[in-house]
Formats: structure tokens, C-alpha cells, sequence
């Protein structure tokens, strides 16, 4: 199924209702290969073996120091899943 969906002056896109029913999920990978944006259902026991992460947030630069490293990161975030 191919759909044309138009960004929010934020930047927000909105995944049809049957996409998020089909993979009874609400958290999405995206990533962006050779000029083509993919989206994915997020698999969180995945994401550590998975190679190109840039890091948007970094405790030591950003929040002096204060914060969790990506492996706790990774861990709480698959008790939310």
C-alpha cells in the first residue's frame, strides 16, 4: 500500500491506523538509507547490534555529566516496549 502523507509545520507525519494496528506497536524506527527514509516497527533487542547510531544527546556535553549510558538507555527502554 503506498500512502501521501504531509508533515506538520513540525515536522510531524501521521502513520495510517492500519499500519500501527498491524504491528501493535506506537514506537517506530526511522532511518535513512541512500536518500530513501525507511520506517520500521521499533525491536529494541535489536537496536545494540545495530551499527551507525549518531548520538543526539551526550550526558557529559549536554547535562554535565549527568545521565545514563546507551546500554541502560537501551534496557529501560525495552521495559517499555
Amino acid at each position: 500500500m503506498n500512502i501521501i502523507v504531509k508533515a506538520t509545520p513540525k515536522g510531524q507525519i501521521t502513520l495510517p491506523a492500519k499500519w500501527r494496528k498491524r504491528f501493535s506497536t506506537d514506537r517506530f524506527l526511522l532511518k535513512e538509507k541512500k536518500g530513501v527514509l525507511e520506517v520500521s516497527p521499533l525491536d529494541a533487542s535489536a537496536l545494540e547490534e545495530e551499527e551507525g547510531w549518531e548520538t543526539i544527546f551526550d550526558a557529559d556535553r549536554d547535562n554535565a555529566g549527568k545521565g545514563i549510558g546507551v546500554n541502560q538507555f537501551v534496557k529501560a527502554l525495552k521495559k517499555t516496549l
